[in-house]
């Protein structure tokens, strides 16, 4: 089946003179530009208007995981929600402020520590299953069935079986019998709850990282 991808951007744009005066006041001086396909205008004239402070830009998707230079002191984010925000933050343990509209709000520490227990009580949930379903997607980018493989073949005493589908909806994960979910496609998939974790984050915190 043929994919036709349309872009969309907001028509609405900020007062950029008010958005120049907001970014003066975030401390770290170096900063990387984040922005979602929407807002890729709007980033683009912020990149101009504080072009000597940018030194990292890139766009985000929901199954982005973006690796940032080391002289990178900050993150600004030119979009809307909280999705990308706080993982980011967390991932990358760099001060991470959002522009929505003509404001601008850090990422407080609480939302990360949030985050932190979260993943915790993941990690431990994912150590007293007995079952374990390890999520692949089929969509061009994400699909990770190789990985997959190979972490099931390093379980030795939990029983393993892999779902692979383009639509992996968490809704479903109880029609299924199995105790924990492991996700090899999109990174942000285990914000949205359940009894699951992202491999990626499982190896992690496996190796005490």
């Amino acid at each position: 089946m043929k994919t036709i991808f349309i872009p969309v951007v907001i028509k609405k744009e900020p007062v950029y003179a008010k958005i120049d005066k907001l970014i003066e006041e975030i401390p770290e001086k170096k900063l990387a530009l984040c922005y979602s396909n929407q807002f890729i205008d709007v980033a683009q004239k912020i990149s101009e208007l504080i072009k000597k402070r940018v030194i990292y830009k890139t766009q985000i998707l929901g199954c982005s995981n973006p690796k940032f230079p080391e002289e990178v002191e900050a993150i600004l984010i030119v979009g809307q929600g909280r999705f990308h925000s706080v993982s980011l933050a967390y991932e990358s343990k760099l001060p991470v402020y959002i522009l929505e509209g003509e404001v601008i709000n850090k990422v407080e520490k609480e939302d990360i520590e949030k985050l932190e227990r979260k993943e915790k009580g993941a990690y431990l949930g994912y150590l007293n299953a007995k079952t374990i379903g390890i999520l692949v997607s089929s969509k061009p980018g994400q699909e990770r069935l190789n990985k997959a493989l190979e972490f099931q073949k390093s379980l030795k005493d939990k029983k393993s079986y892999i779902f692979v589908g383009n639509d992996l909806n968490i809704l479903e994960f109880e029609n299924f019998g199995i105790d924990f979910w492991v996700n090899t496609a999109c990174p942000r998939m285990d914000l949205t709850g359940g009894p699951l974790i992202n491999l990626d984050k499982l190896e992690k915190l496996m190796k005490g990282e």
